[in-house]
């Protein structure tokens, strides 16, 4: 039994009575039984005294079962609200934003007035990490809102946003209504572009095969002029049919990332042309380098250049050792000899550009090659060919190579001196900046921390740039470019001393693969080099630089805003910078002479691949729930439905109202217990009927 009465909404008072028995269930059972058959017996026949002695029973049981008032002080619970706002950048498309301020004022302003409703306020719809997409992710954020609220608890929620949600459940798990406000206008149109199938890799100087779509919202068709960019610069005018899938062939111009960018021009009234691009971003991957190795003869250090180039995947090595020169005749038939022939007419003139590198090793004219072949070579470097003469004694002999008509191509001229003493390879000023040789591992202890060489080639007044020198500060690692093409020249043959571990040894897998690489035109290794990339919504910018200080970096926004980031030393000859930027998109970044490309955000991001506002696709979960979709576009401003509160079973949504849930759950504030039975009011009580009942059969 319980009596209840309500004090107002804030709290009420529950009477009610709970039995507390003096002996178990069981023992009362076995007393109670016999005494209650007794008395019922007593009635059935109508003996005098009955009925006194079924009240004295009565009373008895009464006492055993120890009845109590409970008074309890209750506090009615509220009905939790939970508003989910969208804050992503669709909504800040013309007046979304504006429009969902004055949504999200007008609704915290009228719930006030409920006392039995809290409301939960959560605004999400941008990507909370780098490794997040893009998407407007409503309904992962209204599960969050009520994760600690009871079911029974939860009245309902009401997002505020412009349809395009990417997380709409198939089934919606939500057990309360759920009401969609549409920010936006009705009727808007929007072009865009996007591409279906974009690659990730491509092969440097291949073609690569790509397809895009445009769409138009609220066209049937036609043709749209679609400009294709590669790293910035334009490269093609296409025609595209709009909603048909369009082919695209272009062929990958860089090695490492390659930025490829597909732009419409923006219709009259378009909603926003932010989408009116389209990013794919392919790295490109070069062919095996194909290197040239040309040995003077056997000797040690051959054997680490060769073991170094093949253990390089990414290199295809034709080695050629000159193991018997034409002045060493010994009168064997050549069908006798094991020797290959040096094809020299086939490498040297037939198929001299197929090489991406040619490296001389201890090499000399010795009428091995005709001497209008070194001219092929020089021109071979001219026209954009790599070039590196690992000197040794040969160099500064009569034979030398810098006596031919490759002379034109060499930084420098031997003197003629071989100096044969102790020293200990050291990078130049220029060569603690320069990507060749920066960081080598043990250049920065004094003196370094690799093994001695003992042989250097002297030269003369070299060309380009010396970024390693031997004793008195002469050079020993010349790098240069010669026309389209790049040289360098190592004046010793002493290498192979570190690979051999020899006094601890040195970096020379590292040294060797560097010049190498640099040759061949490498971007990571360019002196001058300028690279941004996206992290997360951070832009960072990394310069490459020969100078002390490259200046600041100018960025241009997709939105068209400039901006200007200070560049930091961050080693030699690298500086960084990095701003934190809310736009996703390409980014334009200069310093100097130097220009680069970067993306931040996610590319092609679904929140921008529709943003033409919607009811429909919210339409399913808020009839799913009993909820309603409205749009507030008004005439005159915003236009919000009323707000009622309903009981579960009733209907929660109208042609311009919505309704909340109400609940019946509240908490318990204190409990008064007053047992009926107890102290001398039973036990007046108990004799008092005990006394009724022996008087009336006594007479």
């Amino acid at each position: 039994m319980c009596l209840c009465f309500w004090k107002g909404w804030g709290s009420s008072v529950n009477w009610s009575i709970s039995f507390e028995p003096l002996l178990s269930w069981t023992w009362l059972a076995i007393v109670l039984a016999p005494i209650i058959l007794v008395a019922a017996v007593g009635i059935w026949f109508r003996q005098r005294g009955g009925l006194f002695r079924l009240a004295a029973l009565v009373a008895l049981a009464a006492a055993l079962l120890n009845p109590v008032l409970l008074d309890e002080l209750r506090e009615p619970l509220k009905s939790v609200v939970a508003i989910i706002v969208d804050r992503s950048q669709s909504q800040e498309i013309r007046d979304r934003t504006s429009e969902t301020d004055q949504a999200l004022a007008g609704l915290q302003e009228r719930l006030a007035r409920f006392k039995d409703f809290e409301v939960r306020v959560v605004e999400t719809g941008r990507a909370a990490s780098a490794d997040e997409r893009a998407e407007t992710r409503l309904f992962g954020a209204l599960d969050g809102a009520f994760r600690d609220v009871a079911p029974s608890r939860v009245a309902g929620a009401i997002m505020i946003t412009d349809g395009q949600v990417h997380d709409i459940p198939s089934t919606p798990a939500f057990n309360a209504p759920l009401h969609a406000l549409i920010t936006g206008k009705e009727g808007e149109r929007d072009r865009r572009i996007r591409f279906e199938k974009a690659p990730r890799f491509g092969i440097v100087g291949k073609p690569l095969d790509l397809t895009y779509r445009v769409l138009d919202t609220g066209s049937r068709g036609g043709a749209v002029n679609v400009r294709v960019s590669v790293n910035g610069q334009q490269i093609a005018l296409d025609t595209a049919l709009v909603g048909q899938e369009m082919p695209l062939q272009l062929d990958i111009p860089n090695a490492g990332q390659n930025i490829i960018e597909l732009s419409i021009d923006r219709l009259d009234g378009e909603l926003t042309d932010i989408n009116n691009h389209a990013i794919a971003i392919v790295d490109g991957i070069r062919e095996n380098l194909r290197v040239l190795l040309v040995s003077g003869e056997p000797h040690a250090g051959e054997r680490t250049w060769r073991n170094l180039l093949k253990s390089d995947a990414s290199v295809d090595l034709v080695h050629f050792t000159i193991l018997r020169p034409p002045e060493k005749q010994d009168g064997t038939p050549i069908n006798e000899l094991s020797l290959i022939a040096f094809p020299t007419r086939e490498l040297f003139v037939e198929r001299i550009n197929d090489f991406d590198l040619i490296i001389f090793d201890r090499y000399q004219h010795r009428d091995v090659l005709p001497i209008l072949y070194y001219d092929y070579i020089a021109e071979y470097v001219e026209n954009g060919g790599a070039l590196l003469i690992a000197a040794g004694p040969e160099y500064a002999g009569e034979a030398s190579i810098a006596r031919t008509p490759l002379m034109a191509a060499l930084p420098a001229l031997p003197t003629g001196e071989v100096i044969e003493q102790g020293f200990y390879p050291r990078l130049t000023d220029l060569g603690k900046r320069h990507p060749v040789t920066r960081g080598l591992d043990g250049s920065t202890s004094e003196p370094p921390h690799w093994s001695r060489w003992f042989r250097l080639i002297g030269i003369d007044k070299p060309e380009g740039e010396t970024v390693m020198k031997g004793p008195d500060d002469r050079p020993l690692l010349v790098l240069d470019r010669k026309g389209e093409g790049r040289v360098g020249m190592f004046l010793s043959d002493q290498g192979w001393l570190w690979a051999r571990g020899f006094e601890g040894g040195g970096p020379h897998v590292s040294l060797y693969r560097r010049i190498a690489h640099w040759l061949m035109k490498e971007p990571e290794l360019e002196e001058e080099r300028l690279t941004a990339a996206g992290r997360g919504m951070t832009l960072d910018i990394n310069r490459q630089t020969m100078s002390d200080d490259p200046g600041p970096a100018q960025i241009i926004t997709p939105s068209g805003k400039t901006m200007t980031v200070m560049l930091s030393a961050a080693s030699d000859g690298i500086f960084n910078g990095s701003v934190e930027t809310d736009e996703i998109g390409l980014y334009q970044v200069a310093n100097g002479d130097l220009t680069t490309l970067a993306h931040v955000g996610p590319v092609n991001a679904p929140e921008f691949a529709d943003t033409v506002s919607t009811e429909n696709l919210l339409r399913g979960p808020t009839n799913a729930t009993g909820g309603s979709v409205h749009r507030i576009e008004g005439t005159t401003g915003i236009s919000l439905p009323g707000i009622v509160p309903v009981r579960e079973t009733s209907a929660a949504s109208g042609r311009d109202w919505i309704g909340l849930r109400t609940t019946d759950d509240s908490v318990l504030k204190a409990v008064t217990r007053i047992p009926l039975f107890g102290g001398f009011f039973g036990l007046a009580l108990l004799l008092l009927a005990m006394g009724s009942m022996w008087y009336r059969e006594g007479r």
